[in-house]
């Protein structure tokens, strides 16, 4: 075998063990697979769309779990069935894991859908007429969101110390036009355009039932308190898999794909 051929076979061979080692790198040697969990619609679509391949090109095995209600994910977090959750905001997250007594953090801050208001009745929430009916989450954490959102639009004001775990309709100070108000399970709301005046979804249900921001009369601007965040157990969250999880919702690829797929939420600060 030639001088020259030597040398090429071993450049080669060092080109190849450099490349395997970028790939067994890549992902933490310590933790190959990971689980994450969502809610339905929005929330698992970013993971599916904007975070997953990231992951996966990373050399991690990636699972996702979706979730139909507000408990189970943190619970299952907290179990170690999952290793992160995607579904509520931090004042959610902060209220639960204290009610909860689970040892859970947030990491990272993701996309968030707006609340809306929608009629099919009613132009806009001006129009709202004594007695009118509207249906809004029954969960407290959306329901606050909701009373929130009416409250900015003058149809009824609420105490100023409201609890977003306990909130309840008995919360509204201040009703002048007696609207009625009917909280019921958030996956539910879009079916009941048809029988009432107004209907508050919120972002993740509105888009799953086909419900378009751009055919709402009014959508909320969530501060910080009420954007979605990444959750992990804390003893995991300096973990390089964490890192690589919360550096996912900060890269570039994560933008371009919130431009293209999701145009009209709320993204994370900085990004």
């Amino acid at each position: 075998m030639s001088f020259v051929r030597r040398q090429f076979l071993a450049s080669a061979v060092a080109l190849t063990l450099g490349v395997a080692a970028q790939a067994s790198f890549a992902a933490d040697p310590a933790k190959q697979s990971l689980t994450l969990g969502a809610t339905v619609g929005y929330n698992y679509d970013v993971l599916k769309r904007g975070i997953a391949p990231q992951l996966e090109k990373q050399g991690y095995k990636v699972k996702l779990v979706e979730f139909n209600d507000y408990v189970q994910p943190n619970m299952a977090l907290a179990q170690g069935a999952l290793d992160a959750n995607l579904f509520q905001h931090i004042t959610y997250l902060n209220r639960f894991k204290t009610d909860q007594k689970l040892d859970l953090v947030d990491i990272v801050q993701s996309t968030t859908a707006p609340m809306g208001v929608y009629s099919k009745s009613r132009k806009s929430l001006a129009e709202a007429k004594q007695g009118d009916r509207i249906t809004l989450p029954n969960d407290p954490s959306n329901l606050a969101r909701a009373l929130l959102l009416l409250q900015q639009n003058g149809v009824l004001t609420v105490k100023s110390d409201i609890d977003p775990l306990r909130v309840t309709e008995k919360d509204v100070v201040s009703n002048p036009k007696q609207v009625k108000l009917q909280p019921i399970e958030a996956a539910q709301l879009p079916r009941t355009l048809d029988d009432v005046e107004f209907v508050v979804v919120p972002g993740n249900f509105a888009t799953s039932a086909g419900l378009k921001f751009t055919g709402a009369l009014t959508l909320e601007k969530p501060p910080v308190a009420y954007q979605q965040v990444v959750a992990v157990r804390t003893a995991d969250k300096d973990t390089v898999w964490a890192k690589d999880l919360a550096a996912a919702f900060k890269s570039p690829f994560f933008k371009d794909v919130l431009t293209k797929d999701f145009p009209g939420y709320t993204y994370p600060q900085g990004l």
